[in-house]
């Protein structure tokens, strides 16, 4: 039988103190040991996700957002560009045949901005989006390039935007990967554009399906046990934990085997979580037709952009939504066949502005940023006199909307045919960089030692595009 001795208030708080600090310090040490826990930014943060939409292939500008009336007038002549990518090619100046914009270009909105026929639902919401139409970046080829967007490297092994931003920021989740990625392409870089290279192995993407793969298909594999109920699952992961345990304090400071150990337990809180998000069954009809689900050619890439929401909702700190293939010539690339454009254009504007117009309703445009684009954009004029554009990485458009972005404008601008960009330039490194300060973090001092020398996304380049912040 247990004795009841009296004892203070005052009492009481003392004898408990060191418990108190005991509890304290005890938090402390899980978040040392949780590379992934919540952390504040170099200053206060206009947004709190990501959600990149990943064009493959490179859209052409001139005829998506980048009207341009003198390639109408010059339709068919004959000119010089000063085109890098064709002079390496046949060591030579070659004259191209101009070729005009394919589809009509209408003024939408209170900002009267041009789109061409091809978007007439993300022409809807023109008045939120800021367009950037002095964008350029390096690389003249699909892998170069698409490196380059994802990890500001066309060559080296560089970690990822995702990988940095889940490095500076931690997530919001803790039952749900920071970073994912949605039906990637496995070509043109593949799992590179989603790595954490030499940053801890906490930081990488997590893809769900891959391109090729229905969408509806696209879940993360073995999220769900058949054959074992929760309370075993518990069992067996209490026992792995223990043996995890030993293996750690034999190898302190590992960070790859810390971040598997972590990820077992990380797995058995998806387990627990993520299907339920994954589940678009639970969304009502009205939602499932705004972005075009049900409806043929919309489907697959509605149901990418919708599991983009849900997981926006979920806290995940970076989504990628991919529009691709795995083929050498992916989805936008139209050297010789530019009206595909309009296939790829019907798949996902609707998604697209399904996704703007359901996170603006929901309050989550306030503190999400959607960013837009591909690798780089097209030609004026037709490839090798033909009935396609070739690649143009100096001078394209790309589109930001909402947290920190300023709605209805346009930034930058490009030559009269639209071939080089000549005002309100940006970078890549730019984007990447202001990205990065949206977030609360700054490009500069978000660093990583490795291999005797500081890296950064934006490695010795890049400012922050003030004219485009509120």
């Amino acid at each position: 039988m247990l004795s009841y001795v009296p004892i203070s208030r005052r009492a009481a708080l003392q004898s408990l103190a060191c418990g108190f600090g005991g509890l304290a310090l005890a938090d402390m040490l899980n978040a040392a040991s949780n590379p992934l826990e919540a952390r504040a930014g170099h200053h206060a943060p206009k947004a709190k996700r990501v959600i990149f939409i990943f064009m493959q292939g490179g859209p052409s500008q001139v005829d998506t957002f980048d009207y341009k009336p003198r390639l109408e007038r010059e339709d068919g002549r004959m000119r010089s560009f000063q085109d890098a990518r064709t002079f390496a090619r046949d060591r030579t100046i070659v004259e191209h045949r101009v070729m005009k914009n394919m589809w009509r270009f209408r003024q939408y909105g209170e900002s009267g901005k041009f789109v061409s026929d091809l978007f007439p639902h993300i022409a809807e919401h023109v008045d939120d989006i800021c367009f950037l139409q002095g964008m350029h970046t390096d690389g003249i080829a699909h892998g170069p390039a698409t490196l380059f967007m994802h990890t500001g490297s066309i060559n080296l092994v560089r970690p990822s935007v995702g990988a940095w931003v889940l490095y500076g920021l931690g997530t919001e989740n803790n039952n749900l990967p920071g970073f994912i990625t949605i039906c990637p392409s496995m070509g043109n870089g593949g799992p590179r554009n989603w790595s954490n290279a030499f940053l801890p192995s906490a930081f990488q993407g997590t893809p769900i399906g891959r391109a090729g793969i229905p969408a509806r298909e696209a879940q993360i594999r073995n999220i769900t046990n058949a054959r074992r109920g929760v309370e075993e699952q518990r069992a067996q992961l209490d026992l792995l934990r223990a043996l995890n345990e030993e293996q750690t304090r034999t190898r302190p400071g590992d960070s790859e085997l810390d971040a598997v150990v972590d990820s077992y337990d990380l797995a058995f809180r998806m387990q627990m979580n993520a299907p339920g998000i994954l589940d678009l069954t639970r969304e009502t009809q009205e939602t499932l037709r705004l972005y075009g689900i049900g409806n043929g050619p919309t489907d697959n890439f509605g149901r990418q952009c919708l599991m983009a929401r849900r997981l926006a909702e979920a806290g995940v700190r970076y989504i990628q939504i991919n529009y691709g293939d795995n083929t050498d010539n992916p989805a936008w690339d139209q050297h010789s066949n530019l009206p595909m454009h309009a296939t790829h254009a019907r798949n996902t504007d609707q998604p697209v502005a399904g996704l703007l117009a359901d996170l603006k309703r929901r309050g989550l445009l306030e503190d999400t940023l959607v960013w837009w684009g591909g690798e780089f954009g097209r030609t004026p004029y037709a490839e090798r006199n033909g009935t396609g554009r070739d690649h143009n990485p100096g001078g394209f458009t790309q589109f930001l909307c909402g947290a920190g972005v300023k709605p209805g404008i346009v930034h930058g601008a490009t030559d009269e045919f639209g071939f080089h960009a000549e005002a309100g330039k940006v970078h890549m490194h730019d984007m990447h960089a202001t990205i990065l300060h949206l977030l609360g973090l700054d490009h500069l001092r978000l660093t990583h030692r490795f291999d005797g020398r500081n890296f950064r996304l934006t490695d010795v380049a890049g400012h922050v595009v003030e004219e485009i912040l509120t």
